[in-house]
C-alpha cells in the first residue's frame, strides 16, 4: 500500500505569473525501502498571463525613460555664483534637479513674471526662506506646461544668479 500526500504552495510575482511548487510523498507499506520524495517545480501561465507581463514591462520601460532628470548645479565648481548649466531645455514633464554645489546657500525661485501664462509660479519654486545649505542636497521640479522659465537664487540673484529653461 502506499499513501500520497501533496502540499501546493502559490508564489505571486509582479509580472502576474503563477508558480506552483508540489510535494509529493509516496510511502510503501509493504517495501523496505526509504520512502521516496519527488520535489515538481512547475510554472503556468496562459497567454493571457504573459501578455500582462509584457504589458507590464513595456509601462515600466516607458515609464522609466520619461523618468530621466537632467542636473543643474547651484553653483560653479570655480566658486562662481551661477547655475550650470545657466540655460537649457527639456521635454515638458522632465524632472529637473537643483543640486547644491558651492557657494551655498541657495535656492531656485521662478520668475513670476517670466514663466509661461497660466502657470503659478509659487508651486513650482523653492520657498524664499528655504535654503539648500550643504553640498550635494537638491530641489526637484517638473514642468509639464511649454514655454520658457526664468529663475533665480534670491541669496544671489544681485549677483548674477539667473537661468532659464525652454520646455518643449
Amino acid at each position: 500500500m502506499a499513501s500520497l500526500t501533496a502540499a501546493a504552495v502559490t508564489i505571486p510575482s509582479f509580472t502576474g505569473l503563477k508558480t506552483t511548487t508540489t510535494r509529493a510523498l509516496a510511502t510503501s507499506v509493504n517495501n523496505s525501502k526509504a520512502p521516496s520524495t519527488s520535489m515538481a517545480l512547475s510554472a503556468r501561465a496562459s497567454l493571457k498571463d504573459f501578455g500582462v507581463a509584457v504589458a507590464a514591462t513595456a509601462a515600466s520601460v516607458m515609464f522609466a525613460s520619461n523618468a530621466m532628470a537632467l542636473d543643474v548645479l547651484l553653483g560653479g565648481s570655480d566658486g562662481s555664483l551661477a547655475f550650470v548649466p545657466d540655460s537649457f531645455s527639456v521635454p515638458a514633464g522632465e524632472k529637473i534637479v537643483f543640486k547644491n554645489n558651492a557657494g551655498f546657500p541657495h535656492n531656485v525661485i521662478f520668475d513670476e513674471d517670466a514663466v509661461p501664462a497660466g502657470v503659478n509660479a509659487d508651486s513650482i519654486s523653492m520657498k524664499e526662506e528655504d535654503l539648500l545649505n550643504a553640498p550635494g542636497e537638491t530641489y526637484s521640479v517638473v514642468l509639464s506646461e511649454k514655454g520658457t522659465y526664468t529663475f533665480y537664487c534670491s541669496p544671489h540673484q544681485g549677483a548674477g544668479m539667473v537661468g532659464k529653461v525652454t520646455v518643449n
